[in-house]
């Protein structure tokens, strides 16, 4: 079986995380998708950033929400990079696209785009948030979906009584998701079986190294999420 490859926020080990610079290399190295994350500006632009502020990733500070789409285009996202918004990743690079959305408002903006543009096919959406998995799997008819475990287990609202990593299982068939993608830190082969039961798709996440990608391959997912251009040729890792 083949390991599909999927660029972390482009591949933030050696480029600007989720920028276009970040993606388009991605595509060059060969990875087989790229993951990023979608948060709303002020006026409602579906903008690729991962934090809820903008002060890790650029030159600014502050909550996105409270800045226009104008206002973070003048940030320097890195290396002179602005501040994409997802319809501009959808023309910088051809490879499907796994888009992590953080709350209900982000997933009724995405379902928007994806309507319109007929998205389907190529955009899976994926979230930690059963709520924003529910909304978009609502709006856009036979659209992929993935629910991302988080570090800390069982969830409060969790069933009482499931054992820690599989309410993971349980939650993603809940809400209809194909795909869980699981902390591979924490990777256990009981959850596995749990998500193989359910003919859940795994991917693994973050794979960097050598013995990270052999432990994916151990346990038989069918895909990896990774910060380096190189888990795309497997050949050029060490150790």
């Amino acid at each position: 079986m083949n390991l599909l490859t999927i660029g972390h926020r482009g591949v933030m080990g050696v480029e600007p995380e989720n920028t276009l610079r970040s993606f388009v290399a991605a595509e060059r190295a060969g990875l087989d998708a790229v993951e990023l994350d979608l948060h709303l500006s002020k006026d409602g632009a579906l903008v690729v950033m991962h934090d809820a502020d903008v002060d890790r990733t650029t030159d600014g500070s502050g909550p996105i929400a409270d800045h226009t789409l104008a206002e973070l285009r003048a940030l320097d996202a890195g290396r002179g990079e602005r501040v994409p918004v997802f319809e501009e990743v959808l023309a910088a690079v051809s490879v499907p696209l796994q888009a992590e959305i953080k709350d209900v408002q982000a997933a009724r903006a995405l379902a928007e785009v994806m309507l319109e543009r007929n998205l389907v096919e190529r955009v899976e959406v994926s979230s930690f948030h059963d709520e924003a998995v529910a909304e978009i799997a609502r709006l856009v008819p036979g659209v992929r979906t993935a629910l991302i475990s988080s570090l800390h287990h069982p969830r409060p609202d969790s069933t009482a009584g499931t054992p820690a990593g599989l309410d993971i299982v349980e939650r993603a068939v809940a809400v209809g998701a194909g795909t869980v993608c699981l902390n591979l830190r924490r990777l256990t082969l009981e959850t596995v079986e749990a998500a193989r039961g359910h003919d859940l798709r795994i991917i693994g996440w973050v794979v960097n190294t050598a013995d990270q990608l052999r432990l994916v391959r151990a346990f038989g997912l069918d895909g990896a999420t990774t910060d380096r251009p190189e888990i795309g040729h497997p050949g050029r890792l060490t150790a």
